[in-house]
């Protein structure tokens, strides 16, 4: 079974993995700019294994969901 996770915050209507497109032209507008936050904590490379990548991206997710002092991140998972 195949599972997906993404970060988005709590005040956007759009699915980040479903419906990206959508939720992306929201997340900019608002200026949270959470793929570039993403990108900063997570340490991914285009030499590493898709697999290694998508648990440093969880972990990152984790991290920014857990030190988020404004609560406004949440973790969505599809499976």
């Amino acid at each position: 079974m195949s599972r997906t996770v993404a970060i988005t915050t709590i005040d956007n209507p759009f699915d980040p993995i479903d419906q990206f497109k959508e939720w992306f032209m929201f997340d900019t507008a608002k200026g949270y700019n959470t793929c570039a936050y993403l990108a900063r904590v997570a340490k991914t490379s285009e030499m590493l294994p898709d697999e290694t990548n998508d648990a440093e991206t969880e972990r990152a997710i984790d991290e920014i969901v857990k030190n988020d002092p404004l609560r406004i991140y949440k973790k969505v998972v599809h499976t």
